[in-house]
């Protein structure tokens, strides 16, 4: 078998990859803002991001524990261009362009949230509005800023096993009621002219 030269060493196996990626670790588990305060303080710059909750919050998903905060645990990993922009315009108010919203309406079906087809599956305004209100109750967030966040986030969730990510997780540790509930809202509604 061939040895593979310093070249041909992908990102992630890199010393300074790794230290990136465990400098984002390190911020990531620190201690979770409470989305009020998050908002205000997240900033513009590329990045990877936390969202953490308790327990009581979808039980049946295990997530690891916040070292600072035992009480809250990871749910969804994700990168950002602009954390600021992907937080609050994506994630915090849209569900056509954020996953995690999308999921956690799948997986929040019993509370009654409606879709409606635009170009996709969307949930109606009243119900982004209570899916936000709901995200505040309920969420923590954590961030660390860096510059090639995409290798930072793939080496994390490979590591980390976050229950509401489905992409980038080895296959045995996709949670399937997740993939059901993606399912589930994806099938919600269809176009009109079907």
């Amino acid at each position: 078998m061939a040895s593979m030269t310093s070249s041909e060493t992908p990102l992630a196996d890199t010393a300074p990859a790794r230290a990136r990626a465990e400098e984002a670790l390190r911020l990531l588990t620190g201690t979770p803002y409470a989305l009020d305060v998050a908002v205000k303080r997240i900033g513009r710059g590329s990045g990877v991001y936390a969202w953490w909750a308790a327990p009581s919050v979808f039980p049946d998903l295990p997530g690891t524990p916040n070292p600072e905060v035992p009480s809250l645990r990871m749910l969804y990993l994700g990168r950002a261009t602009s954390l600021r922009g992907r937080v609050l315009r994506n994630h915090l108010r849209r569900s056509g362009s954020s996953t995690l919203r999308r999921t956690l309406a799948g997986l929040l079906v019993s509370e009654g949230y409606r879709t409606t087809w635009t170009d996709r599956v969307v949930l109606v305004p009243a119900d982004e509005d209570r899916l936000t209100a709901w995200m505040f109750a309920n969420l923590r967030l954590t961030w660390a800023q860096d510059a090639e966040p995409a290798s930072v986030e793939a080496t994390l969730v490979r590591r980390l096993h976050p229950p509401l990510n489905v992409s980038g997780v080895d296959p045995e540790h996709v949670r399937p009621a997740v993939v059901a509930a993606k399912e589930a809202y994806n099938a919600s509604a269809v176009p009109a002219d079907i």
